[in-house]
């Protein structure tokens, strides 16, 4: 497998890209480490998309240095590299089959094995009645199987998804999750953009959070996690409450039969549990919450990236 520099496979330094006067991407730092699963996260319109095209040398930045195992993202790097882009595109005169095979040979795969990958991904995403049926008559979730098909029919050494859970029903959502991780398992380098959190906190090992054009966390999500581990304590009791209040806590709230205990800045978590082994509670439960990856999200970028739904979104949901 190639080698990038220092054993990354995409390396971006003080890269700044402008669209007139609006700056998509500011000053960006970003190294995506050989054979993780990195999510390139943050609202609609903070620039991902344009990083990724800048990593895929569709476009080049204003200033700064885009690296793609080890050097620039020319053609025969971008061959090494399954990019699966927001704006999905098929050739839809095309018969599935003869799609994915052509796709597979402008990418280096002989056809008689291009055939043999087509046919084998077909049946595993449940599509082998269609081999022989011309892609406009897929319904628009089948095209997007078959795109995906044909961004890594060529087994790929970098994976880049760009928001690959849009416009995918929960049970094929899930189908993808598992594709991703047998391509981590297999050492496969997978990036993939999203604004949606459930999907890059089950998957990422590695998170980039971008706000506004400008990089505001970059952390192995195990790591984070932990450290962001601070603040809200679970507890389930039996007896008096009385000794749940103290200079400690904040609020209280109540959560499934127990309480969240929202703790003050700094605040020793391990004094609110003695004052309840003092005042003899049964103690059935007292646990420090690990925060959700959406909440680590909004404490970074701030509340006002959060939208109505609950997602990070901008105000015309326009995307960068």
């Amino acid at each position: 497998m190639t080698t990038g520099e220092n054993g990354f496979a995409v390396r971006l330094e003080g890269v700044t890209k402008r669209f007139g006067k609006r700056t998509a991407v500011s000053n960006l730092d970003l190294e995506v480490p050989k054979g993780v699963i990195c999510g390139l996260l943050g609202p609609n319109g903070s620039g991902k998309t344009t990083t990724i095209r800048m990593i895929m040398g569709i476009l080049r930045p204003d200033e700064g240095s885009v690296s793609l195992f080890g050097s620039d993202p020319d053609v025969t790097r971008r061959t090494k590299v399954g990019y699966l882009p927001e704006e999905r595109g098929v050739y839809k005169k095309m018969k599935c089959l003869e799609f994915l095979v052509f796709l597979g040979e402008i990418r280096g795969v002989p056809r008689a094995e291009g055939k043999r990958r087509a046919l084998s991904w077909l049946e595993r995403l449940g599509l082998p009645e269609w081999a022989d049926k011309r892609v406009e008559d897929l319904s628009k979730g089948m095209q997007q199987k078959i795109q995906f098909i044909g961004t890594v029919i060529h087994e790929p050494e970098l994976l880049i998804l760009d928001e690959p859970f849009s416009g995918l029903d929960p049970i094929n959502q899930d189908v993808l999750e598992e594709i991703v991780r047998d391509f981590r398992s297999k050492g496969t380098t997978v990036l993939f953009s999203t604004h949606l959190m459930d999907h890059a906190e089950r998957l990422c090992e590695r998170v980039f959070l971008i706000s506004k054009a400008h990089k505001v966390l970059d952390a192995d999500l195990r790591e984070l996690k932990a450290s962001e581990r601070k603040g809200v304590v679970a507890v389930e009791f039996r007896g008096s409450d009385r000794w749940l209040a103290g200079p400690e806590v904040k609020r209280i709230e109540q959560v499934n039969g127990g309480v969240h205990l929202i703790l003050n800045e700094g605040a020793d978590h391990q004094a609110i549990l003695r004052r309840g082994v003092e005042a003899r509670a049964e103690i059935l439960r007292f646990d420090l919450v690990e925060p959700r990856l959406h909440d680590i999200f909004v404490r970074y970028a701030g509340a006002d990236s959060v939208g109505d739904a609950g997602m990070p979104t901008t105000a015309g949901g326009a995307r960068a």
